[in-house]
């Protein structure tokens, strides 16, 4: 299973990233993924193992097509690991405010 780290050591490249925001849009294989991209097939078949090995792309076969889509699983490990830090952004954001408001008196 995938942990925080290794989704976003996967995104961390700007080309899965790439490949990833494409894949928001709608399942498609990789020939279409690659379409507007300098990247060889490969290429491709590397990037898109990385982001199914992190959680984030999932493949399903129609007929002798591999077609990828973005994998709710790994979204919902990002969900959950942010969601453990969202309680501190409001008090956080108070203090900042505070500190602002202090600096221009």
């Amino acid at each position: 299973m995938a942990t925080p780290p290794d989704i976003f050591k996967a995104l961390g490249d700007p080309t899965r990233c790439a490949i990833f925001e494409k894949l928001a849009g709608g399942a498609m294989n990789a020939s279409r993924l690659r379409d507007g991209m300098t990247i060889s097939q490969p290429a491709m078949s590397q990037h898109l193992a990385v982001l199914r090995k992190a959680g984030l792309v999932r493949e399903h076969r129609q007929g002798r097509f591999v077609n990828y889509e973005v994998d709710p699983a790994g979204l919902a490990l990002i969900a959950g690991w942010l969601a453990k830090y969202r309680a501190y952004w409001p008090a956080r954001i108070e203090a900042l405010t505070v500190l602002l408001k202090d600096m221009d008196q």
